[in-house]
């Protein structure tokens, strides 16, 4: 049976037959928010046997919410291996729970099969949903308008190469878009959808917006076109409305209205629409191939055609002839926007029944035909109809009259076009954008193939943008948008995105400069087609396991290239539009990166930020480490991410972006109960340090005792060079009060740490530096105001607006609060402000430091690491307004000579310091109340062995083997003044500096006791501003060599 959903609601697990289970009653055990969740039962499987296990099933791999079945929840790891307790609980985590993937908090709704439920919404196959639209969008009034005139100033030869360049572009296209979408089930939002969930939400919804943007501007494009057509007519005819201007607009709004109606109407009358189009278009297209085969007329013949009677119309048709200051490249940028219609199918990807099979091989066939019929069309007009013409019937040739230009096939024929050399003339593939009419059988039905190829692209086009902007909008990409993620009716079809789409294109029809704006467009859908491309290379060279399209007919180089290819074209068409495109995707790009839409859709860039991490990680680790390079990496043991701030801000400060920082955490006890804890708050603490941009890496170990798990974690994090080679922890302020086996095992991390020849750092505060229990208490709060507000939900289902009686019912759920509260308890008030100043303190360096000085006490050379970390510190813009200060030891009758010494040695480092101090009187003996506190100090830890007979004191030795021992007091007497005697030097020196850094004291195992060596850190750094404690390995760390 499958857990109980938060709803209360189960739903049935298809990977089983329920009808064989006969399981044994198990009680239920407490879970999630709800409170209760039934344990799974076993069921007798495939094996024959009762078992907890579930065969594969789809439905284990659905996302959570997904609209074409429920999602099943397998059995959990520790399900299967915990106990078993036959008439028991089963203790199963949370992390077992199902999890929504949205963007917005909220389940996702992928698709993961294409057999969706049966609720009225009409959905295309291949050739209504992907072939037609495609060929109505590729095939537009260019074919009818322009390929004349290309194929006239390129020639046949070079024409061909301008068609087959295109094709090229979108047939990598296509394979690169169909290697995208066959690798998992594909969305609405066309290709908003297919790069955003290849390389993220950045590129994705860049794109997005512009391309949706692109398509809404495309519609008035397309409409003025037919409305110009229109005008032509009514010039022609001599009944103009108002004046030719006004004229246009006033159809292309009645037009763009009628199309409107036809999309809100729905996708159905949308695509029956559509179809009529390309019948029209279709009998135009067949018209233009039977008017050349018909014998031309006299009037024809003057204007240039004379059908297929001789082949050297043909032969000097081959050469390119450019006039009026035309290129290749320019007559190449003019046809290519007649190739830009291969997404009109993935566009509205989410009404089609099978998109991975339909896009590719729509698409594709699509991009086949209409090259075909462009070269078939442009091919039959250039062998029939020469250059130039005149257009006069009695142009004929005569005798002793030279016939020469470039119509000199038509002298053949009996006409003479020569003048066309010296004045313009109005006919031939030169001069009349016409030719097709005038070629074609029925002249009318190329008016109407017009008015069909430039209806049918507009309405593609108001189709288009509001189905890829309402997916960009239900992403929440864009918050400000998320208004026109709604949809109605049975298709959810985008009526918001209808009507902004709607006043975009009457704004443009009425206002715009579609001249202009017309390469803009066009360098927008290029820039998605490089995408596509770019999408397809990056997800093969990323070699993600994840990356398994079904469609095979792709390579990864050639989508590169067409990537490329299309950035080229781009330029070609207009340099300062391509720049614009660029520049506006670059603007987007960074504003959703600085938004951080949480979102996760596994895309390329992480695939490739892994493969870079790792290619680094193994080029590092070929490198011999060298002494410029060291930089301190941090291994610092705070324990959760967020006890002891004070002390991750400082590590953090100190590695910044630059270095290695892991924030380390020990659980200990039986790993049985220990796991589910770490489990539970690895990802938590990650993420918590991501939101509070600490640039540090959590982990955490469960081990028997805390010696054990930092042993552990100073023996194996970290990989191949990037490893920490820095230990940084906190002072153990409880020492006195801690149990022995607690500061052995203290003391103990810090000798393994000089075992492993870590540098070590330790950090002491005043305040301390624990916040866990402020946290935790905080963590209480929040959890009773969750509980209070889901008891007000469930007493005031409306959210709040009930009246009478359920407004009354609030005053019960302040109990849950009142409850928790009163266990808890208000903090005394000495108390609460203890809490207040560990606070500020645990703040302390977040924050900028105020102007003062760092004071580094660097009494013994340990390779340089306690000079080096405060130097470093110093660069950082938190305390960029803190000076250095160096305090060194020295003697009496040579001061200045050290002072000298140390002077030259920090300028050949090329470390800057405002002071040099040479403590001249550090072996002075302390002051008796000095003493006194230290003897206070370590008086309850003493053995006292001296006073007692010898075998009683052997006696007392072996019983508490930890305490100090008179003779070991004896022989350290020394260096235990000199802790003394260096803090009263603290407090004379150092008492007002923003940080001390002092060298630290080594305790020699075996022979200084735990609770000695504490009492040595505890005097040292006893009543002083925030101190470090730094130790080097004794390998340099600092060079004067270059």
């Amino acid at each position: 049976m499958e857990r109980i959903k938060s709803n209360g609601k189960g739903h049935v697990n298809s990977s089983y037959d329920p009808a064989l289970d006969e399981p044994p009653v198990y009680e239920e055990t407490n879970f999630s928010n709800d409170g209760h969740r039934a344990i799974r039962p076993s069921v007798i499987s495939a094996f024959g046997h009762n078992t907890l296990d579930r065969v594969p099933n789809i439905d284990f791999y659905r996302n959570a919410g997904s609209v074409s079945g429920q999602r099943a929840v397998r059995p959990s790891l520790q399900e299967l291996h915990d106990v078993f307790q036959k008439n028991g609980a089963i203790d199963v985590p949370e992390t077992v729970e199902d999890d929504g993937e949205g963007s917005d908090g909220t389940p996702s709704d992928d698709l993961e099969s294409a057999v969706l439920p049966d609720n009225g919404a009409i959905k295309f196959g291949w050739i209504r949903g992907v072939l037609v639209r495609c060929m109505l969008n590729i095939w537009g009034v260019m074919l009818f308008i322009r390929l004349s005139w290309v194929f006239g100033q390129a020639g046949w030869g070079l024409g061909i190469v301008v068609i087959c360049l295109s094709c090229v572009v979108t047939t990598i296209t296509g394979l690169s878009m169909s290697a995208i979408c066959t690798n998992g089930v594909v969305r609405g939002g066309g290709a908003y959808y297919l790069i955003s969930r290849s390389l993220g939400p950045e590129f994705g919804g860049s794109i997005g917006l512009i391309f949706a943007f692109a398509n809404a501007v495309a519609v008035a494009m397309y409409v003025v076109g037919f409305a110009e057509t229109v005008v032509d007519l009514l010039k022609e005819y001599a009944t103009l409305m108002v004046d030719e201007i006004n004229d246009i607009r006033i159809i292309g709004c009645i037009t763009v209205v009628l199309l409107l109606g036809i999309s809100v109407a729905g996708m159905e009358w949308e695509a029956k629409a559509q179809v009529v189009l390309l019948v029209i278009l279709l009998v135009a297209i067949v018209n233009v191939f039977v008017g050349t085969a018909i014998p031309a007329t006299e009037d024809k013949r003057s204007k240039g055609f004379f059908s297929y009677h001789t082949a050297n119309i043909f032969r000097e048709n081959f050469s390119p002839v450019f006039r009026d200051g035309e290129t290749f490249f320019s007559v190449f940028a003019i046809f290519f926007p007649a190739a830009t219609g291969i997404l009109a199918g993935a566009n509205i990807s989410g009404d089609l029944r099978d998109p991975q099979g339909a896009i590719p091989k729509g698409t594709l066939l699509a991009i086949l035909i209409t090259g075909v019929t462009y070269l078939g069309v442009a091919l039959c007009v250039s062998a029939t109809v020469v250059r130039d013409a005149t257009g006069n019937s009695s142009d004929l040739i005569v005798p002793g009259v030279p016939c020469n230009g470039s119509a000199v096939s038509a002298c053949e024929l009996g006409y003479n076009f020569s003048s066309c050399e010296t004045q313009a003339c109005k006919f031939g593939l030169m001069n009349n954008f016409q030719v097709m009419t005038m070629a074609s059988g029925f002249g009318p039905l190329i008016i109407a193939g017009t008015f069909s190829a430039t209806l049918s692209s507009a309405l593609a086009s108001l189709v288009s943008a509001p189905k890829v902007f309402q997916a960009l909008c239900k992403d929440n990409i864009y918050k400000a948008l998320h208004f026109f993620a709604k949809g109605h009716g049975k298709n959810n079809e985008p009526i918001r995105g209808y009507v902004l789409t709607f006043i975009i294109s009457v704004a443009f029809i009425l206002i715009g400069n579609l001249n202009t704006i017309a390469p803009i467009i066009s360098n927008f859908f290029l820039a998605s087609y490089a995408l596509i491309n770019f999408s397809c290379f990056h997800a093969s060279y990323a070699k993600s396991p994840g990356w398994r399209p079904a469609y095979k007919y792709y390579n990864m180089w050639l989508s590169l290239m067409g990537a490329l290819l299309c950035c080229v074209v781009m330029f070609v068409i207009n340099w300062w539009a391509a720049l614009l495109t660029y520049g506006i995707e670059i603007l987007l790009y960074i504003y959703v990166t600085v938004k951080k839409p949480d979102v996760n859709w596994g895309s390329s860039t992480q695939a490739v930020t892994f493969v870079s991490a790792v290619s680094n990680a193994l080029s590092l680790s070929g490198v011999e480490d060298h002494v410029k390079n060291f930089r301190p990496q941090i291994l610092a043991l705070t324990g959760s991410a967020r006890t002891r701030p004070a002390l991750l801000d400082l590590a953090h400060s100190i590695t910044k972006n630059y270095g290695l920082c892991l924030t380390c955490e020990v659980f200990v006890g039986q790993r049985s109960e220990t796991l589910q804890e770490m489990n539970a708050g690895m990802e938590k603490n990650q993420m918590w340090l991501n939101k509070t941009k600490r640039k540090v890496f959590y982990t955490a170990v469960a081990c028997d005792e805390f010696r054990e798990g930092a042993e552990n974690m100073l023996q194996a994090s970290g990989l191949g060079r990037m490893k920490p080679n820095t230990l940084m922890i906190g002072f153990k302020r409880n020492w006195r009060t801690a149990g022995a086996d607690e500061v052995q095992s203290y003391v103990g991390v810090l000798h393994d740490a000089f075992d492993f020849e870590f540098g070590m750092v330790m950090l002491r505060m005043n305040q301390g530096l624990d916040v866990s229990h402020l946290v935790q208490a905080e963590e209480e709060m929040l959890k009773a105001a969750q509980e209070q507000q889901a008891l007000d939900n469930e007493l005031i289902p409306n959210g709040g607006k009930a009246k009478g009686l359920f407004r009354k019912s609030r005053n019960p759920s302040q109990q849950v609060l009142t409850t928790r509260v009163s266990v808890c308890g208000p903090p005394p008030p000495q108390i609460a402000r203890m809490n207040e100043k560990l606070m500020e303190a645990s703040g302390q360096f977040k924050k900028k430091q105020p102007k003062g000085t760092i004071d580094v006490w660097w009494l013994f050379d340990d390779g340089g690491l306690t000079l080096l970390l405060p130097y470093i510190l110093t660069t950082r813009k938190k305390w960029k307004d803190c000076k250095l200060r160096i305090f060194i030891a020295g003697q009496t009758e040579r001061s200045e000579l050290d002072r000298d010494e140390m002077k030259s040695l920090l300028q050949k480092f090329r470390i800057k310091c405002s002071d040099i101090n040479v403590i001249d009187d550090i072996h002075i003996k302390p002051r008796a109340e000095s003493l006194k506190k230290l003897d206070d100090m370590i008086e309850p830890f003493r053995l006292h062995e001296s006073s007692e007979e010898s075998y009683q004191a052997e006696a007392l030795q072996k019983e508490t083997p930890w305490k100090i021992t008179d003779t070991e007091l004896s022989s350290f007497e020394e260096k235990t003044h000199l802790q003394v005697r260096l803090n009263e030097l603290l407090q004379e020196h150092s008492k007002s500096a923003n940080l001390i850094v002092v060298s630290m004291p080594i305790a020699r195992k075996e022979s200084i006791s735990d609770f000695l060596y504490m009492a040595w850190l505890d005097v040292l750094t006893k009543d002083l501003p925030p101190t470090l404690l730094i130790r080097g390995n004794h390998k340099s760390v600092l060079t004067f060599y270059s």
